[in-house]
């Protein structure tokens, strides 16, 4: 059996941490992802369609997602599908379909206002629960303070960043 899921999308509004009473931080958000679709609204514009998913970390990850993530923000996440249920007030039986989070990636710089995509310095990280995960690559490790003492001024320049040219990459340079 599988239980897998990985999200590109952007924060509706920032993540709210809390602390379980063992003091264990949980932080929730919502991620939207956009559909691969559009649809005609009438008058020959295409409207977009998003699915708001609600997220949840624990741990580290969970206070790193509440120090760096804001609203609007494009986020990886990796993870898997639980449902859940309780009964509310009214003793109707609810049901919460959302993704816990093992690992996120922070796909824009905290200090970028553009909407172009880069590797955050604070990017991946994991709930301890597969240590060791993915390694040394920005899905995992658990590394969240890669900046310590090393920014320097001209270095964290984006290599990939947009500049609006296409660019150029022949068939040789293709690793599949």
């Amino acid at each position: 059996m599988l239980n897998r899921v990985i999200l590109i999308g952007r924060l509706t509004k920032d993540p709210e941490l809390r602390y379980t009473p063992a003091g264990v931080a949980v932080a929730q958000f919502t991620l939207a992802v956009d559909r691969p679709f559009s649809r005609d609204s009438g008058g020959g514009e295409r409207e977009r369609e998003a699915d708001f998913i609600p997220i949840v970390t624990w741990r580290q990850l969970a206070e790193t997602c509440a120090n760096y993530l804001r609203k609007g923000r494009l986020a990886a996440v990796e993870g898997r599908i639980q449902v859940r249920n309780y009964e509310n007030n009214e003793g109707r039986r609810v049901y919460v379909t959302e993704v816990i989070a093992d690992n996120v990636r922070f796909l824009e710089s905290p200090n970028r206002e553009s909407g172009s995509a880069g590797r955050d310095e604070y990017g991946g990280g994991n709930s301890g629960g597969n240590a060791g995960g993915n390694g040394g690559g920005g899905y995992g490790g658990g590394n969240t303070n890669r900046n310590s003492g090393s920014r320097s001024s001209g270095n964290n320049a984006d290599p990939f960043a947009d500049d609006g040219r296409p660019i150029d990459i022949s068939d040789d340079d293709l690793p599949f």
